[in-house]
């Protein structure tokens, strides 16, 4: 069910992909592992950029970070040079070290040059905190779980409480994995902009849906508690842009989160990555000038505008697919979607 007919209330604009999802940007695929049993209430969440060879084909990147209390892997490098060279893959905190060596592994059977003829490999990591819900001290992540969520990617993924969204909590609420879509027409031609989220930040008291504060729509409440969560998100397009305009892109994000009540608190990390698959780099390559196209900037505004529906939407679909979970010491996270019931 989406956003609409549960609230009755459109977010933005724009029109939607049909899927309203970030697959709706062609060749990008969405994987999950979930695990979900007593106290272990978390799991790994895969994307693909498109479904050839990402290390000898990179598409260009760009990231942003809004504030920096996260984990993330790979930044550097996608900072410096404009490139994404691997699936991204999202987990709990602690799990990051062995999703990023279970990704380098995966890396490493699809490209045997890599550290062998030519250089390393730059593997993407995102992740956010899920203790509260999750017995994250136990390490229960898995490199065969990691695996799974690479091998299940698909254009038709599910959102909420699923993959790394598992044991997180968005608002106070149930949270997790949440995605949209938007379409843009540039020179008589139709393109699409699509986001993610792992949504794990932000208060109950100040979550807006579709422009309207939660208590007016919700009788009952939960108790205070402190903005110390995360969220990341991941930007796609079809749209030739450079990464200078890639990373213009992520820093609208913070419109989109912004319009869901998010203040991005001391203790928070929002991260943002985008990439397009319009702009291909090879790794490989007997010319030393390459051709890229990309927009205009005077034509870019549309752009901005679908990044703020996309990430709103997002950050609500992650809400309203999630279910109510009990997890570690008997903590239970109510969903939305039961409480507007």
């Amino acid at each position: 069910m989406g956003i609409e007919a549960k609230w009755g209330r459109n977010i933005g604009h724009l029109p939607k992909g049909p899927r309203n999802k970030i697959s709706d940007v062609a060749g990008v695929t969405v994987g999950h592992c979930t695990l979900a049993e007593g106290e272990v209430q978390t799991g790994v969440t895969a994307l693909l950029p498109h479904p050839g060879d990402v290390f000898h084909e990179k598409v260009m990147a760009a990231c942003h970070v809004i504030n920096g209390f996260g984990k993330t892997t790979g930044l550097v490098q996608i900072e410096e040079l404009g490139t994404l060279e691997t699936p991204i893959l999202f987990t709990n905190t602690l799990s990051v070290g062995t999703a990023q060596t279970a990704l380098v592994k995966y890396m490493l059977d699809r490209c045997p040059d890599i550290c062998d003829t030519t250089g390393s490999v730059n593997p993407v990591v995102c992740e956010c905190n899920d203790s509260y819900l999750n017995d994250i001290r136990g390490l229960h992540v898995t490199e065969e779980h990691v695996f799974a969520a690479l091998n299940a990617c698909t254009a038709d993924f599910a959102e909420g409480a699923v993959g790394a969204g598992r044991g997180m909590r968005c608002h106070g609420l149930k949270g997790g994995i949440g995605s949209a879509s938007r379409m843009v027409e540039l020179d008589g031609k139709s393109y699409t902009i699509g986001a993610l989220v792992l949504s794990n930040h932000a208060t109950f008291d100040d979550l807006i849906v579709a422009g309207t504060p939660i208590h007016e729509l919700l009788a009952q409440r939960i108790p205070p508690h402190e903005d110390k969560g995360s969220i990341i998100t991941v930007l796609a397009t079809d749209i030739p842009l450079s990464e200078r305009q890639l990373k213009r892109l992520c820093h609208r994000a913070l419109v989109g989160l912004s319009r869901t009540g998010s203040a991005c608190g001391n203790g928070s990390g929002e991260i943002v990555l985008a990439f397009t698959t319009a702009n291909r780099v090879p790794h490989y390559s007997e010319k030393a000038l390459l051709p890229m196209g990309y927009l205009h900037d005077d034509a870019i505004n549309p752009l901005f505008r679908a990044v703020a529906e996309c990430v709103e939407e997002s950050v609500l679909s992650s809400l309203l697919h999630a279910e109510t979970v009990t997890g570690r010491k008997g903590h239970t996270v109510q969903s939305l979607a039961e409480l507007l019931k």
